[in-house]
């Protein structure tokens, strides 16, 4: 019996030493630029990447299509990277209106991976982009999920900045989320060593959003843009019912438009890519 035992603890201890190892390389939810070039020129599209520095830390992007044209920026959610709005950025349709950039957003990506930040500081991080890539034409903003959060602080951040912003199954009510009280014993322990890739930085910034969003009431009103928003009917992750929020407190936008596509679940840029095309064809 000791002697199975022994094995026992000695096997559980080569699990959980192979899954650390393991924990700290896959589910990254990125690729190499080289590879993602690739990819885009089998598309015959050209993928042009950065980064900047701002404030002492990196913001990486990519970008497609001509700088004569004017400008949506994809932000994706959490987990994520920039290339899930890959197919939207190789589309030919868009391509002819827009240029097209998609960012990896604080702690993800190549965005200094790992090290997650509050929706205002995301938004302090990135926001120096758009000034640096600016070429003076229109510029939109379309984002997933807490990248659609993130859409709603980059908007009140930058007054005037933006000709239109698209909010993608966006959580924005502070009242439809979970407690979810077990997300700091994840991040704040050993635990979080366990956990794999991109899901470690996710953790903990879907912890800090709880605050966030009842920080971001009061950014509503400083958006002065069209507002478009893009949800499913049947999204358990995100409830439907964040739409009516944003349209009670966005009081200084002079349009509000809600696509609701009917059962559809949260993960509507990869399912419902023509619905979502359709909106952002419509922006200029």
């Amino acid at each position: 019996m000791k002697g199975f035992m022994k094995k026992m603890l000695m096997l559980s201890g080569l699990f959980l030493l192979s899954w650390l190892l393991f924990a700290q390389g896959c589910m990254s939810f990125r690729k190499p630029d080289a590879d993602e070039k690739a990819e885009f020129r089998q598309a015959h599209v050209e993928l042009r990447t950065g980064t900047i520095k701002a404030y002492g830390k990196h913001i990486h992007f990519t970008e497609t299509g001509s700088d004569s044209l004017p400008t949506i920026y994809f932000i994706h959610g959490s987990p994520g990277s920039w290339d899930a709005f890959a197919a939207y950025m190789k589309d030919s349709t868009l391509l002819k209106k827009f240029r097209m950039v998609s960012v990896d957003r604080p702690g993800f990506g190549y965005s200094d991976f790992g090290q997650a930040q509050h929706l205002d500081i995301q938004s302090l991080l990135i926001s120096p982009l758009f000034k640096r890539l600016s070429n003076h034409k229109p510029l939109f903003l379309a984002g997933h999920s807490l990248g659609g959060t993130l859409v709603i602080k980059l908007g009140a951040d930058n007054p005037r900045l933006f000709s239109g912003l698209v909010v993608i199954s966006g959580s924005i009510d502070p009242s439809e989320e979970k407690p979810e009280k077990w997300r700091p014993w994840l991040y704040q322990t050993t635990l979080n060593y366990f956990l794999p890739g991109a899901m470690r930085p996710a953790n903990e910034e879907l912890w800090f959003l709880k605050k966030d969003l009842v920080l971001l009431e009061k950014d509503f009103s400083k958006i002065t843009c069209p507002v478009y928003f893009i949800h499913g009917t049947r999204d358990t992750w995100v409830p439907p019912a964040n739409v009516a929020y944003g349209k009670n407190l966005l009081v200084n936008s002079p349009k509000i438009e809600a696509t609701m596509i009917p059962g559809a679940n949260h993960f509507i840029p990869w399912t419902k890519f023509t619905e979502i095309r359709s909106v952002l064809l419509k922006l200029y």
